[in-house]
């Protein structure tokens, strides 16, 4: 692919995605108002895909930016492509859509682009008390990838989102969404850090078997 400015890539349900992207993670220590002026200044120069997820605590910074573009003329909200992702503490079915709705609200969106599985590891923090927050309990385990997936695709049909996906899953982890018999619209992406490590003569990538996976797959 011969990258531009304005390339993209065709996902499985036939909206297109940018495929330069512009990410506001940032370490905790860092102002959230960055955020804010770093997505302006994305926005003024070409970008036109945004990444953000409700863990890196700046929706609200990120969302202000893109609206203030919006108001400016430098950009259409059809011209955004908005990724958000839902967090681990959110994965039981009845938290889905109350997680997004709190999303959308606090960027001032009406839907997101694309709405991710941050992780499929499910966090649930149970909370023994006020006296010390050092007696909380935080559980890890694998979250009910069909459940889960089945909740996401409610949020599509209502209209919240427009494609679904996830992120840091593998093989096994995603033949659980695809092999769901009640499974209504298959994942777009799966977004992993996809590091490329530096060998004697020329380059290899992490996970091959992943790669090829989900490209046979249509993901």
């Amino acid at each position: 692919m011969e990258l531009r400015q304005d390339s993209y890539v065709a996902l499985n349900d036939g909206h297109k995605m940018p495929v330069i992207g512009f990410g506001t993670y940032a370490p905790q220590p860092v102002d959230k108002n960055l955020a804010e002026n770093g997505v302006k200044v994305a926005l003024e120069v070409g970008y036109r895909h945004i990444d953000c997820a409700f863990i890196y605590g700046n929706e609200v910074e990120v969302g202000r930016a893109i609206n203030e573009k919006i108001s400016d003329g430098t950009v259409k909200r059809e011209d955004i492509f908005y990724t958000g992702k839902l967090w681990s503490s959110f994965h039981a079915p009845e938290r889905v859509r109350p997680a997004l709705e709190k999303s959308l609200k606090d960027l001032q969106l009406d839907y997101i682009d694309l709405f991710i599985i941050h992780s499929p590891i499910e966090v649930k923090v149970s909370y023994l008390g006020k006296e010390s927050r050092k007696k909380n309990r935080t559980k890890y385990h694998i979250s009910s990838s069909t459940k889960l997936s089945n909740s996401k695709e409610e949020c599509k049909d209502a209209g919240l989102v427009r494609s679904i996906g996830v992120s840091n899953f593998n093989k096994s982890q995603l033949e659980l969404i695809l092999n769901n018999p009640e499974l209504k619209y298959k994942p777009v992406c799966n977004q992993v850090t996809y590091p490329i490590l530096l060998i004697p003569g020329g380059v290899c990538f992490s996970d091959i078997e992943l790669q090829t996976f989900c490209i046979d797959s249509q993901i």
